[in-house]
């Protein structure tokens, strides 16, 4: 009803909580954890490895990854940098495994993410996330619905978007705001399917 869970640290936090990022080439050994394979339509020299700095639910800043297309990169810092300045609170940020493309999608990890390789739910093209130009953002908290399917799925306790809790994303507040500012559209503005964890810069 209230997910606020503590965010599990998989890099150094940032020292003095200042918001800190670095964009840099895909390290080998972080492409052979990611989802991406040579089928992925993006090339891995055409993306980028981004860390950055994240308020986590427990009140303490965090240090995050993810993978995205160097168009996009130092947009998602310019956002990021925003919420971090407001105070967003974030679960986790990590690069997303080839075993959680196979895993139930219960939400448990509530991970932002950017890059996955995956197709578009329920249809055969390319998502966006496969370009590396979408990032979702605190899934269990802003839940993807079309007709009765809720995905996460143990997240219907957030369909209830008049009851605000941390890590909502909600039209007029900052994270709609901040990714507005560089250009990248939001999915819970859709009427089918309602993506309200999504944001895109194809407005796929």
């Amino acid at each position: 009803m209230n997910r606020s869970l503590p965010t599990r640290d998989f890099l150094p936090p940032p020292e003095g909580n200042v918001f800190a990022s670095k964009i840099s080439a895909v390290p080998a050994d972080v492409l052979a954890r990611s989802t991406w394979q040579a089928a992925c339509p993006v090339k891995s020299t055409d993306m980028r490895y981004v860390t950055l700095s994240f308020w986590g639910f427990d009140g303490r800043a965090h240090t995050g990854e993810l993978l995205v297309n160097r168009s996009g990169a130092q947009a998602l810092v310019t956002v990021f940098g925003k919420l971090f300045a407001a105070r967003f609170p974030i679960e986790e940020m990590r690069v997303t495994s080839p075993a959680e493309l196979d895993a139930a999608p219960t939400g448990d990890g509530n991970d932002t993410s950017a890059f996955v390789c995956r197709p578009v739910r329920g249809e055969t093209n390319w998502s966006a996330h496969a370009y590396g130009l979408a990032v979702d953002v605190n899934p269990f908290c802003n839940p993807y619905t079309k007709g009765p399917l809720v995905l996460p799925e143990l997240a219907s306790a957030y369909l209830d978007r008049s009851r605000v809790r941390p890590g909502m994303v909600v039209a007029g507040g900052p994270v709609v705001r901040d990714f507005a500012a560089v250009g990248w559209s939001w999915g819970g503005a859709w009427t089918s399917p309602v993506d309200r964890m999504h944001f895109t810069a194809t407005g796929h």
